[in-house]
């Protein structure tokens, strides 16, 4: 493997791993990490009659031919899994499912192909893995995480854009709201040290380090927006506020910013 051509597959747990897919962006950072779940090997080597290891694949990503074959070729795919509705998680879902012959499975129905929306709480048993469904609203209204408990010493969570690998996560407002935010973030910080699998960046060692780090991030920035209202006017307008509280944002995720100033005041206004 050349320096040109590094290898897009990282072992990210004991039962899982993932492919990068080929979309960087200020967004998306290095790209979208696709994961394949199984409880053998993650997925690697035959089974013992010869036959391909069943795989759950999560986030199948862009509309990317080589990323999705190299998915469908990582096992007997049983089942898809969509942690939520943005377009660099789900933009080749609908030809993965026709690649594969895979269910696909999300919290928004409009997302499902040939099998029912995800529930809250629900329990999957899918290529040798226990699944727990989790619903954390906030980024986006139908968000969820993914709790593998056997997975290593203490688990792991995929956390899909809920809590990502480096940085901090955007409320996509007003689909997302910071409210249901704060409530997920309390919601998985309840489920201790697990290893955070984010659907963007690293992985992350503590779920629970990491949600407290988020949590304190965000009542700094509720602080600099309540002084910013303070100084401009209760009634100023996002664009206002996000000169002031993001005055050093670059111009690539401007945008961004405005949707997470819209977000807090929504909140601090309790905006319908």
């Amino acid at each position: 493997m050349t320096e040109s051509q590094p290898t897009r597959w990282v072992q990210s747990s004991e039962l899982t791993r993932y492919r990068l897919a080929p979309n960087p962006g200020p967004m998306s950072l290095e790209g979208t990490n696709s994961y394949v779940i199984s409880g053998g090997s993650s997925g690697q080597g035959a089974t013992a009659d010869g036959g391909r290891p069943g795989v759950v694949v999560v986030d199948p990503g862009p509309l990317d031919a080589t990323h999705l074959q190299e998915l469908a070729a990582a096992g007997r795919v049983e089942l898809v899994l969509i942690t939520h509705h943005h377009s660099d998680h789900t933009e080749g879902a609908e030809e993965f499912h026709r690649i594969t012959g895979a269910p696909v499975r999300a919290l928004d129905r409009s997302l499902c192909f040939e099998a029912p929306q995800l529930a809250d709480g629900e329990v999957i048993e899918a290529a040798g893995v226990r699944i727990e469904v989790l619903a954390t609203p906030g980024h986006t209204a139908d968000s969820v995480s993914l709790l593998l408990p056997d997975d290593g010493d203490h688990g792991s969570v995929l956390t899909g854009d809920t809590i990502l690998g480096r940085g901090t996560t955007v409320i996509a407002y007003p689909d997302g709201r910071l409210g249901d935010y704060l409530g997920s973030l309390h919601r998985l910080e309840t489920l201790g040290p697990k290893t955070v699998l984010p659907a963007h960046g690293p992985v992350l060692p503590d779920l629970g380090e990491i949600v407290r780090a988020y949590a304190a991030h965000r009542e700094e920035r509720l602080a600099q927006i309540r002084a910013a209202l303070e100084r401009l006017g209760a009634e100023a307008p996002v664009g206002a506020v996000t000169d002031l509280v993001y005055a050093d944002v670059d111009t690539s995720v401007r945008t961004a910013a405005e949707t997470s100033v819209a977000a807090q005041l929504d909140y601090l206004r309790g905006w319908a």
